[in-house]
């Protein structure tokens, strides 16, 4: 037992050697989650009286707190074998949960401080609902961390991250596509698991089913708030915004999945599959208030999605390379990646006309 003991706690110095996990939270790029703020006092002035009906049913629905039980480790992760996870897998394993950690904490502080500075009864019940639900998802993660030795300062991360500022627009349609593409990413996981068992190397993914409908109800909420007034979807100038938004979200993504190919090898899923069936299902969902989607199954769509993912690629190289050539290559590769993305910017998207009511149920 004591000899077991000891390899366990030499495997837990080992990994946190490698993974120092509260300076890869910290760190700012362009692929990693952000912490945001905005003008509190705008939000404190929105008026939900336009989607009141639709506005009570779910925050009665979020009091009701319906996984208020559900975050609670069992007997089965006790028996996590990080020791013999291979070493690549267990790299990205890490990066992914760090990654999603960061999300939802960060979601949680925003949410927080608009709860903390608010007057609105409406917006600070709301808020502090979603804060709760957010906070207990990156606890729940950090426990997996935790179990690998390597669990995130998350509250050195409040303190020591940059926080970025968006208009409240810009943070509902950030935040409503952080959430929606969140129920995506999650529902599709698990139900890919539900079928194959055998490719559940650890037992997280068991509560992604009513971890993604927390998810799936907050993007409700910024839908409701964006129903409130029309020039928030409705303008030629919201419809730019929106497409943009798309646009980086969904690249975003493109290339973070991509960099963890050990990791979608273990769960036996292709990326580029997984990738377009999460964008089938948030462009879907996201019909309830974008006026617009994005065509991604134009035959321009994949390849520039590839061509973007090969010049951040260049651009990571070459900062790890240094020097003048370094310097040179990272720079061409930023080049290459932004006349990527502004290409996919510009491929043609399709209209939806967007129903009186956008309350939507999960579905998948």
């Amino acid at each position: 037992m004591n000899a077991h003991s000891t390899t366990h706690e030499e495997l837990h110095a080992e990994i946190a050697d490698k993974f120092d996990t509260t300076a890869m939270a910290t760190e700012t790029t362009l692929l990693n989650p952000r912490f945001y703020t905005t003008d509190f006092d705008e939000m404190d002035r929105i008026d939900v009286s336009p989607v009141r009906a639709d506005w009570d049913k779910l925050i009665a629905q979020m009091k009701s707190d319906p996984n208020k039980g559900h975050f609670k480790k069992n007997a089965e992760w006790n028996q996590i074998d990080w020791e013999s996870m291979d070493p690549p897998l267990r790299r990205e394993f890490i990066d992914f949960l760090v990654s999603s950690c960061t999300a939802e904490f960060s979601g949680c502080v925003l949410y927080k401080e608009m709860k903390r500075r608010g007057n609105n009864p409406d917006i600070c019940e709301l808020f502090n609902y979603m804060a709760r639900d957010e906070a207990r998802h990156a606890g729940f993660i950090n426990d997996a961390l935790r179990e690998a030795g390597v669990a995130v300062n998350l509250g050195f991360l409040t303190k020591s991250k940059k926080y970025t500022y968006f208009r409240p627009r810009f943070i509902y349609y950030a935040t409503y596509l952080s959430e929606k593409i969140g129920y995506a990413r999650y529902i599709t996981i698990y139900r890919h698991l539900e079928a194959n068992p055998d490719q559940r190397f650890h037992p997280i993914f068991k509560w992604f089913k009513e971890w993604c409908n927390d998810e799936f109800s907050h993007g409700e909420a910024f839908a409701l708030l964006m129903k409130t007034d029309p020039k928030i979807t409705e303008t030629l100038s919201a419809r730019l915004w929106i497409r943009f938004f798309l646009t980086a979200v969904y690249a975003t993504m493109w290339v973070r999945d991509h960099a963890r190919p050990e990791f979608h090898k273990a769960l036996g899923v292709d990326i580029d599959w997984y990738d377009q069936e999460v964008y089938r299902k948030t462009s879907e969902i996201a019909r309830q208030i974008f006026p617009v989607e994005l065509d991604i199954d134009h035959p321009a769509w994949l390849p520039t999605l590839r061509k973007i993912d090969a010049a951040m690629r260049d651009m990571e190289k070459g900062t790890r390379k240094g020097g003048v050539g370094g310097w040179v290559q990272s720079k061409l590769g930023a080049a290459r990646a932004g006349l990527a993305f502004a290409r996919l910017f510009l491929l043609p998207v399709r209209k939806n006309h967007v129903p009186a009511s956008p309350r939507l149920e999960p579905a998948y």
